[in-house]
């Protein structure tokens, strides 16, 4: 089990911070403006364990633990935002929310992240739970709590490294992003080559 993080995995932004896409047109610091978990040497190497075991375990078949409510699905099929909140080891939330981009991929949330963002650097230390709103509120620093009024569901994250998953969500944020998807369509692909960018699968656990 993860260490529990006592500190906030947030910290100032910063003039340096790289900005990612977001569905009204805005763009707001990337979340690298959220530092990862403070990692020991031990969760480091236990994370790169559980890394692997996840891979293999990624669902392919669509299968679902628990079946999301009717609204909550509708809600993912008309939003263009998801708000998400990794938790930490004793299920509080972090005190890091920030809106992204996603696909909705047989029952599951896909987005793409910087891989040294705090949602996968949560998820390299062990930390796999993590709380998600589905609707468009605007950027979460002006957004206040309004997205919590959202439908909303606890997930369990996983690495997705299956290049046809990657080809199938850039297909779905071409269609959701028209406006926006011109200017980064290359980034995305570029990050994903090099690993500056990675995959992350959101499979809906509870409420």
């Amino acid at each position: 089990m993860a260490k529990l993080v006592t500190k906030s995995m947030c910290k100032r932004r910063g003039s340096g911070a790289r900005s990612e896409p977001k569905a009204n047109g805005e763009r707001v610091a990337h979340d690298r403006s959220c530092a990862g978990p403070r990692m020991t040497r031990r969760q480091i190497l236990v994370g790169g364990i559980v890394g692997v075991g996840v891979l293999a375990l990624s669902p392919r078949s669509g299968a679902q633990t628990y079946a999301l409510p009717e609204e909550t699905q509708s809600a993912l099929a008309r939003s263009g935002l998801v708000y998400i909140s990794p938790l930490r080891s004793d299920g509080e939330e972090s005190r890091c929310h920030g809106e992204v981009w996603f696909a909705h991929d047989h029952g599951s949330v896909l987005i793409v992240t910087q891989s040294d963002g705090w949602k996968s650097r949560a998820l390299s230390a062990g930390l796999d739970r993590a709380r998600i709103w589905v609707g468009d509120f605007g950027p979460v620093h002006r957004a206040g709590d309004r997205y919590r009024s959202a439908p909303g569901f606890l997930a369990k994250a996983t690495s997705d490294k299956d290049d046809a998953v990657f080809e199938r969500l850039l297909a779905a944020y071409a269609k959701k992003y028209p406006d926006e998807w011109d200017r980064w369509e290359s980034r995305f692909r570029r990050g994903y080559a090099d690993a500056s960018r990675v995959l992350i699968r959101y499979e809906p656990i509870g409420a």
